[in-house]
Formats: C-alpha cells, sequence, structure tokens
C-alpha cells in the first residue's frame, strides 16, 4: 500500500468519527447543525493533539542530553508543540493524502537538481514547503514516493536510483544533490552504498555532490520499537545500541563517503530518541532546537538552512554531462 492510499484512509476514518460524534451530540446534547460539526471535529482534533503529546512523552524516555545552549523554558515548549501538531495535520489532511510524483525542469539554471526523498510514513507531499523555494531559486527538482509504506529500505533503494537516472536525463545534469528527510536520508545511504560505488571524483561518487539529511536516525531511535514494518525494524534502537542494519550500514562508509553529507537535526525532536542519533560523524553536522520531527520540513529556519546548503554547492554549469 502506498503512503497515499494510506493517508486517504486515516482522513476518511477521522471524518467519519468527526461525523458520528457530531450527529451523537444532534441527538444527545441538542446541539445544533454547526455547532455538533465543531465540536466533533474538535474531538478529533483533541485526539490527534493527544497522539502528538504522547510521541514527545515517549521521545522523553530515550532522550540525549539537550546541550545548555538548546533548553526551552515553558513558553518555548508550548511554540513546539504547536508548532509540531499544526505541520502534522497539514501534511497528512492536506497535502500528503493527494500528493504525487514531480518533477520540475528549469533549462535556463545553472543550479544542481535536486532529488528530494521523503520518511517513514510519507509521500513527496511532505516537501510542500521547500517546493516553493526551490522553484523561486529556479533549481530543477524531483520528488520521489517510496512504496509500499512499510517495505525493506533495501527494496526503496532501487527506486532512489531510477529517480536519480530520470532526473538527471530530464536535466542533463552530471551530478546532483539529495535533500532527504527521517528515514529517507538512511535510504539516500543505503542507495550510496549498492550504486556509489562508481569513482570519477574526490568525493568517491560521480554523480553526487551533497545529501542533506533532516532529522534521519543515522544510528537508529528508540521510538521505531513501536512501528510497524520492515523499514520500522531497520531504524530500531535497543539498549542504546542500533540495529544490526544499521550497523552493517554504518560499517561500509569511508570518510570520503561521509564527507558528502550535511545531517540537520534538532535537540527536541520528538520521534529521533536519542535526538544525538541524527549526528554522523565525519558529516557536516547542524544542530537546532525548539523544532520537532515532522516540522523541520516547515520551520523557516532550517528550510532557510537547506537553501543555503543548496547555493553553497558546485554549479550545474561546470558539472554537465
Amino acid at each position: 500500500m502506498t503512503a497515499r492510499r494510506l493517508l486517504q484512509l486515516v482522513l476518511l476514518v477521522q471524518l467519519l468519527a468527526a461525523l458520528g460524534i457530531a450527529l451523537a451530540a444532534v441527538r444527545w446534547l441538542g446541539f445544533g447543525p454547526a455547532l455538533a460539526a465543531a465540536f466533533g471535529c474538535g474531538c478529533v482534533a483533541l485526539v490527534r493533539l493527544a497522539i502528538n503529546m504522547n510521541n514527545f512523552v515517549l521521545a522523553a524516555f530515550f532522550a540525549s542530553p539537550t546541550p545548555p545552549a538548546f533548553r526551552l523554558g515553558p513558553l518555548a515548549r508550548l511554540r513546539l508543540l504547536a508548532e509540531e501538531f499544526c505541520a502534522s495535520m497539514f501534511y497528512t489532511s492536506w497535502t500528503m493524502p493527494w500528493a504525487r510524483e514531480g518533477l520540475s525542469v528549469f533549462v535556463d539554471s545553472a543550479a544542481l537538481p535536486v532529488l528530494l526523498v521523503h520518511g517513514y510514513g510519507c509521500n513527496s507531499g511532505y516537501w510542500a514547503h521547500l517546493l516553493p523555494r526551490l522553484a523561486r531559486a529556479r533549481i530543477s527538482h524531483a520528488a520521489v514516493d517510496l512504496a509500499p509504506v512499510a517495505g525493506d529500505i533495501e527494496h526503496y533503494v532501487d527506486q532512489v536510483e531510477r529517480a536519480v537516472e530520470h532526473l538527471r536525463a530530464q536535466t542533463g545534469a552530471a551530478r546532483i544533490a539529495i535533500v532527504a528527510h527521517s528515514m529517507g536520508g538512511l535510504v539516500a545511504r543505503a542507495w550510496l552504498r549498492r550504486y556509489g560505488a562508481e569513482q570519477g571524483n574526490e568525493h568517491g561518487c560521480r554523480r553526487i555532490v551533497r545529501v542533506i539529511t533532516l532529522g534521519t536516525p543515522h544510528f537508529g531511535t528508540g521510538l521505531a520499537n513501536f512501528g510497524l514494518g520492515v523499514n520500522a525494524a531497520q531504524m530500531r534502537r535497543k539498549g542504546g545500541i542500533p540495529c544490526d542494519w544499521l550497523r552493517r550500514l554504518d560499517a561500509g562508509e569511508d570518510a570520503a563517503r561521509r564527507a558528502l553529507f550535511t545531517s540537520i537535526f534538532s535537540h527536541h525532536d520528538n520521534i529521533i530518541s536519542p535526538q544525538t542519533s541524527s549526528r554522523l560523524p565525519g558529516a557536516r553536522n547542524l544542530a537546532f532546537g525548539g523544532v520537532g520531527h515532522v516540522a523541520l520540513g516547515r520551520n523557516p529556519r532550517i528550510l532557510d538552512t537547506v537553501m543555503a546548503e543548496l547555493a553553497a554547492l558546485e554549479t550545474e554549469g561546470s558539472l554537465r554531462a
């Protein structure tokens, strides 16, 4: 099953639940239609908020110590929760249930093309806030939809390979960059392990200039122990030890491969815990605070940083095939 179809079903269940609560409110509480509808939607939203808050509670059990410079006061914590809740509601109820893979090519642009790789349970709709920025900068880009939603990360690798080659063919670019969220960063690393062995430049891979990961559990997350699917099992971390798949991935990378990466993460990530699991030795690691996991895709500070990282790359004009 694709994430799009799954999220459509989840959205349908939520709508039916809201309708059922509204009908009950009309019959048993004497509410008018408008008030009953608001009450039903509000109840569903409260359940969604409770789920979101529970993720923060679970993350606290596995959390790494927060550096003093990143510690938050009560109001900042409320802003953190509000932003993460709004991001979750926006993506799962608006963009991702209807999203499909897309490609935008700017033929007269010298900017390096970018492939966008989403995370666990998501699809290309996750990039709704980054896409307009890429378009304004005239950066050619493509977004891949990984399927099935609970599949093996190794299975996604061939999908990424096809997306990389399609983007290169459509843009005429010899090399591209990848921006990946959460599990997508692990997919990118697994892709490099299988397809990045070609030597051709000082970085050891002639098709990739940079991989930018957002909130990727490079060394696993305790919350993956509650996740479903082969991919969730591949992100697990128990007793402070990453699972076998993650350890094999780590062992297969050298300094040149790690130098390709920029890892952007938040010390308040509510899904990747310990949060320092996103710190990748040998990579350019950029730490933030006060941003939740889903909100990484829409937070202005994070998006500004992604765009700055892309702007710093070599121009495509010197990299034509």
